[in-house]
């Protein structure tokens, strides 16, 4: 592998200029989930100036294909950018700023997908040097419920190649991890995610008679409370748990008892099992502590994404290929991310590996984190992100099925 790091080196400086370009593009002209038509119309124009051929896939997603010429073989690798932005004004005072008020690549979906047309690029020419077929997945819709990564699976186009999936690789852009290196964790990685919605219906009155009102304010701070005990009482402690509630509306007053109280939270958690039983007792409490005290309740509990698990075989082989191809310095162990991701849904189909891209830089800017209407990243990032994914995809889609 290191004869072609060296070529490699010298292939990410030729595009490195083109991918920053492509960067501010797509972060100047971010797109909601499940609406990325001008950015799926880019990838597509950038792909067929490469001259690699493609699918549209789940309305704005787009599927390259890159066909290895070095022997037969029917081992396929996957490897998936998302492409979505978030609803979030951006407050970066630079060029290529979002002239879409209120959306932002405020989550590096932009970088994940330059990065990846730049791997697109790269392997291009190496053709010869790998077998069977690489796989470049620009994926919607990461960012809202139900996740595009459903509809990807549900759709059966990685099937509809032939052959094997060996793994399926993606990548995330981390503040929290320095630049030039790479994130890894294998087994448990990421969290679980789902939310809960829930309107506390009360009496509304005088502040001066709380007896002759029903007093949602209180109803749900004791909600709130007894909640907790969920995660501190009834979880294993050996399972990272979280449940967070970032809303509590109550339209009152200083001397007014509100009708009702508006709560909306999220539990996240790294075992599935665990996870059921979690929202099941948090509904149950929900129900049933506001009815008792005199209160109706309305409750939505949206289900969001499973938690994210790295295969362990695919994980070592990826930091064996990386610490041979780039040095054992570039490798940075993980601990768990209680953040969540779709792309935890392929591992439950197919070996699967999310790593992190390190892009903090605090000698070149203020680094704020994912997320926050000041995010920005340092795009030498590139340079790792591209070698990772070449070098990885070439050795894992030319090892033999064993």
């Amino acid at each position: 592998m290191s004869h072609l790091l060296f070529k490699l080196k010298s292939e990410i400086e030729a595009v490195f200029p083109k991918l920053v370009e492509i960067r501010r593009h797509i972060h100047q002209y971010p797109e909601l989930s499940f609406q990325e038509y001008e950015t799926s119309a880019y990838i597509q124009e950038q792909l067929t100036v490469l001259g690699i051929p493609f699918e549209v896939v789940a309305n704005t997603g787009v599927v390259a294909i890159l066909q290895g010429e070095k022997s037969a073989s029917d081992n396929i690798v996957v490897l998936r950018a998302d492409i979505d932005a978030l609803p979030i004004y951006e407050q970066n005072q630079v060029d290529y700023k979002s002239i879409n008020e209120g959306v932002m690549h405020a989550c590096g979906h932009d970088f994940h997908t330059a990065n990846l047309l730049g791997v697109a690029a790269i392997l291009k020419s190496y053709k010869a040097d790998f077998a069977g077929k690489i796989i470049l997945l620009f994926q919607p819709a990461e960012e809202k419920i139900p996740g595009g990564a459903i509809q990807i699976l549900e759709s059966g186009i990685l099937e509809s190649f032939g052959g094997r999936i060996k793994a399926i690789l993606g990548m995330h852009v981390s503040p929290r991890v320095p630049l030039g290196k790479i994130g890894l964790r294998a087994g448990r990685f990421m969290a679980s995610s789902d939310e809960f919605y829930i309107t506390i219906k009360g009496r509304g009155g005088h502040a001066a008679e709380p007896h002759r009102a029903i007093d949602p304010i209180m109803i749900a701070a004791q909600l709130l409370t007894s909640l907790q005990q969920v995660v501190s009482r009834k979880a294993n402690p050996d399972i990272p748990s979280v449940l967070t509630f970032g809303r509590f509306i109550g339209a009152g007053a200083a001397n007014v008892i509100p009708e009702e109280v508006k709560l909306a939270g999220t539990f996240r958690t790294l075992d599935e099992t665990w996870r059921q039983e979690a929202l099941e007792t948090v509904a149950e409490i929900a129900r049933t502590l506001p009815t008792a005290l005199g209160a109706t309740v309305d409750l939505e509990v949206r289900h969001g994404y499973p938690a994210l698990n790295n295969d362990p075989e695919l994980t070592q082989h990826v930091k064996n290929c990386l610490q041979t191809s780039m040095g054992n310095e570039v490798i940075q162990d993980l601990d768990i991310w209680m953040a969540a991701e779709d792309f935890a849904y392929y591992g439950y189909k197919y070996p699967a590996l999310f790593m992190l891209v390190g892009t903090s830089n605090t000698d070149s800017a203020t680094q704020y984190g994912l997320h926050n209407p000041q995010f920005n990243l340092d795009e030498q990032a590139f340079k790792t992100g591209i070698a990772v994914l070449v070098n990885s995809a070439i050795s894992l889609v030319n090892e033999s099925n064993g």
